[in-house]
């Protein structure tokens, strides 16, 4: 097994990988196998599983409102191990800073040691509505660029119980996220791309992007990344459309912008948007692989339909 920028370093051709998400919870792993059979056939270096912090509910019962927290997807460590020792790929899973104490990081970072993934990818991860206590001397990690640190320090030896004077150092490769149209968060691109920048020079090893649809934005991103001294590889992240529903979802979840000869397209012929968006994708990789991209990175989440046709068609 190796790390995802070791596979980006020995590679002799472009790499295709891919994140997925956990099943529901109390689903059938069924699904999820056959998923990753599917994706297993186009040989990728490594698939990053999504994490899901607990989340808050209120269900209406006789007694009243009643408030309740559960994690919608849990079994990302589950996966991970799957992926990693039954397929032999490298596992990237996600780490939060949200909804996680420093200690429940540090202690899940032991246990994906313990299993021989070497790979994650540090996120602030969204706002769930639920944050736990902090009590008895624990604490939090606010942003990814905090998380990061803590991952470092643990290559170096450095956990959290001060008098673990022997401790072992880890030797994770950590990835970040990065986003082309900027965070929904930040005053401008700019000022995103220095917090970029801070993850960097707190130990992240690589940047992948959040999904653009638009490859201007990405080449853009890459050119500010790089005025700023970031040199680390940044894999672009890309989504193939597959709903005309996902006009108006993916701008409001995601924050990115469907250009408008996309949504003209898909507007025009609702009942071929599968292939409509196959097509778009197609271009969009087809340009970032002429232009030199180390990889690209497809979120599939939990179905390789759209995927097969793509790869069918993709010169490599």
């Amino acid at each position: 097994m190796m790390k995802v920028t070791e596979h980006l370093a020995n590679a002799d051709h472009p790499l295709i990988s891919f994140e997925i998400i956990p099943p529901l919870r109390g689903g059938d792993v069924k699904g999820l196998l056959n998923l990753i059979e599917d994706l297993c056939k186009y040989r990728p270096p490594f698939i990053d599983i999504t994490s899901h912090a607990a989340e808050v509910m209120y269900d209406e019962t006789p007694a009243g409102i009643q408030r309740r927290v559960k994690r919608k997807r849990p079994g990302t460590l589950g996966v991970c191990a799957l992926i990693q020792n039954k397929y032999h790929i490298d596992a990237v899973p996600h780490i939060l800073c949200q909804g996680f104490t420093r200690e429940e990081t540090e202690d899940f970072l032991i246990e994906l040691r313990y299993l021989g993934i070497d790979n994650v990818l540090a996120v602030r991860g969204d706002d769930s509505g639920f944050q736990k206590p902090l009590q008895y001397g624990r604490s939090a990690n606010r942003y990814a660029c905090d998380l990061v640190a803590q991952i470092a320090a643990m290559n170096r030896g450095r956990y959290l119980e001060e008098d673990l004077l022997d401790a072992e150092p880890t030797d994770f490769c950590v990835g970040v996220g990065g986003y082309p149209e900027k965070h929904f968060e930040a005053a401008n691109l700019m000022l995103d791309v220095r917090r970029v920048k801070e993850k960097v020079d707190a130990g992240a090893h690589y940047v992948v992007t959040q999904m653009f649809f638009d490859n201007r934005h990405y080449f853009h991103y890459v050119d500010l990344c790089r005025e700023q001294g970031i040199q680390v590889p940044i894999i672009p992240g890309l989504k193939i459309l597959n709903g005309e529903k996902q006009l108006a979802s993916i701008p409001r979840n995601f924050y990115v912008e469907i250009p408008a000869e996309l949504a003209d397209q898909v507007l025009a012929d609702p009942e071929h948007v599968g292939d409509i968006g196959v097509e778009w994708a197609l271009k969009q990789s087809q340009e970032l692989l002429d232009h030199g991209v180390p990889s690209l990175h497809f979120y599939v989440m939990q179905s390789a339909s759209a995927i097969k046709k793509l790869m069918a068609r993709l010169k490599l």
